[in-house]
């Protein structure tokens, strides 16, 4: 196996191609200039301009400055990404299977009965029992970060679930109590929330920039795949188990359990992250990462290894010590503004609130029975999954970021705003009968979910995980995340309210959230396709320029000029 030229940057000779003595040697040991004084090295205008330096030969030795040809990934190596997306996104899964399965299940009458609660308390107890999980999650962001930047990701997303599985044992007992449910609740929320901001971080660390839009879009994939099991079990013991059985609502619920196992099993499988293992000087164990994601340990592999251990280093020099406040000032604000706005828009799509309260909504659109509202949400389930898988495997990394978001929101605004004029001038009869307004209502429902799927449901986590440095990647993803969490929260608890008393005005009020976010999208969105973490890093950093288009073309005649 070939030795990783630490010291050498790529398209450099190197006076010795072996690796370092020891594991724990510092960030790149040796000078990167003998006449560079070493007063200067912690100065922020150094450490750019040697970033600018270094990356310029790393892509001049690749085939050009800003404009180089890709190496092309080994099959093994393609093979590796995919399975660690699929493993890590399992909590993406389980996130969306706890969304389906509670909405059914909370219209099940054992569920009532069990829980000791009458018709008149469902619309309260429907609202605590979804948004106290939101809760859960919302608090678990704050307290995941640090934990991750102690002990890595991996190890992080494994004490997740084992915590979410502690929270599932206890919502499937039978414990006659819906304060015990609601606990159950919050504790599998701390373990949804700390997996949700873990995981696409350790996705984007280790997933090739090539592919990386593609495997961090698997999070909403299995999301999506979640939510379709979901369904399809309640509208499943529905119809083949005894209304008066526990077992219909205690078998979806604690098959969580089983989700969870697996993602906690699957860390076991994995490689802790190149860039984490790096920040902590772990040098030989991020090299064997890297080699084991790649497989290939050639020249590109030892390239990418001193990319990804010059932005480490860079960032290292930059801010030592960080502290919170950072988050808020020059360089970094932006980007935490960013974040939450990002995922603060996924929510106020209206696309989460649909998944939980599915049922609900068919209900107010058609008027059906329990069964036939399980059933087209079970078919709303299906497009998700369709029209995510589409996306993943043929529009991820070929379109941009910025285009598909906007028109994304637009989409799903016509959907949503025509829904709530044909509700109000049509309502359902509520006599069961399906009239030609409810099937328009439903076909435009599905519509917005495929606009969705397409957009606003899978490019989050891989958008706000690539925007931000090694340094405050945790940190950053953490409020992105917990934004996604607290406003989940708001609209979970007050979306059974809304259906019930303001109904039609439900869909105008996400349709014009849909507008705005359309706007937000187009004019505050930066595109990161296609470009590695170091790069977005420092083409973000170019104060001067408007636009990462003008950032990408300054950032290379920098670095072109410099390496020349």
């Amino acid at each position: 196996m070939h030795q990783p030229r630490y010291a050498a940057v790529a398209g450099e000779s190197s006076s010795s191609s072996a690796g370092p003595s020891t594991a724990q040697q510092p960030l790149l040991s040796q000078p990167r200039d003998s006449e560079e004084p070493d007063s200067e090295l912690d100065a922020r205008d150094d450490t750019d301009d040697d970033m600018a330096l270094r990356l310029g030969r790393f892509h001049a030795g690749r085939g050009g400055s800003g404009h180089h040809s890709e190496p092309a990934m080994t099959r093994m190596g393609m093979l590796r990404a995919y399975w660690l997306g699929v493993v890590v996104c399992i909590g993406g899964f389980l996130f969306g299977y706890d969304s389906g399965i509670i909405g059914g299940v909370l219209t099940m009458a054992s569920f009532e009965r069990d829980f000791r609660y009458t018709k008149s308390d469902a619309k309260h107890v429907n609202s605590l029992a979804v948004s106290l999980q939101q809760l859960g999650a919302f608090v678990a962001c704050f307290f995941i970060w640090p934990i991750t930047y102690k002990i890595g990701r991996k190890w992080s997303i494994a004490i997740c679930s084992l915590v979410f599985c502690v929270g599932a044992a206890i919502q499937t007992a039978q414990t006659h109590s819906t304060s015990a449910f609601y606990v159950g609740r919050v504790i599998a929320g701390l373990g949804l929330g700390g997996s949700s901001v873990v995981v696409p971080m350790f996705s984007s660390e280790m997933t090739p920039k090539q592919i990386r839009g593609q495997v961090g879009s698997f999070y909403q994939l299995m999301f999506t795949l979640g939510i379709f099991t979901s369904y399809w079990i309640d509208w499943g013991v529905n119809r083949d188990f005894a209304k008066s059985e526990s077992k219909m609502w205690q078998l979806p619920v604690g098959l969580q359990l089983l989700w969870a196992g697996l993602l906690g099993l699957g860390m076991f499988t994995l490689k802790e992250s190149t860039r984490w293992l790096t920040s902590k000087g772990r040098h030989e164990e991020a090299w064997q990462s890297l080699v084991w994601i790649r497989a290939d340990d050639g020249p590109a592999t030892q390239a990418e290894m001193e990319e990804i251990r010059a932005g480490v280093e860079h960032e290292a020099h930059a801010r030592e010590g960080f502290r919170m406040i950072e988050m808020v000032q020059k360089g970094n604000l932006r980007r935490t503004l960013t974040a939450a706005a990002v995922f603060t828009a996924q929510q106020a799509t209206g696309a989460t609130a649909f998944a939980y309260y599915g049922p609900q909504y068919f209900k107010l659109l058609v008027n059906g029975d329990t069964e036939s509202n399980l059933l087209l949400t079970a078919i709303f389930g299906a497009i998700k999954v369709a029209a995510c898988a589409l996306f993943v495997i043929f529009v991820a990394d070929s379109v941009g970021r910025r285009w598909i978001l906007t028109g994304g929101a637009l989409f799903m605004a016509a959907c949503q705003i025509t829904t709530a004029a044909v509700v109000e001038t049509h309502p359902a009869p509520g006599d069961g009968t399906v009239t030609s307004a409810g099937i328009a209502t439903i076909a435009l429902i599905y519509l917005f979910v495929i606009a969705y799927n397409f957009s606003w449901g899978p490019l989050p986590w891989p958008y706000v995980s690539e925007i931000f440095p090694t340094r405050t990647r945790e940190p950053g993803i953490a409020v992105g995340v917990a934004s996604q969490w607290l406003f989940a929260f708001v609209f979970t608890l007050t979306t059974p309210y809304m259906i019930d008393n303001i109904k039609w005005g439900t869909f105008l009020l996400w349709g014009l959230f849909d507008f705005c976010i359309a706007f937000f999208a187009w004019f505050c969105l930066t595109e990161t396709r296609g470009k590695s973490l170091e790069e977005i890093t420092h083409l973000a950093n170019a104060g001067d320029a408007k636009t990462m288009g003008d950032e990408d073309e300054a950032f290379s005649e920098r670095a072109g000029k410099m390496s020349g």
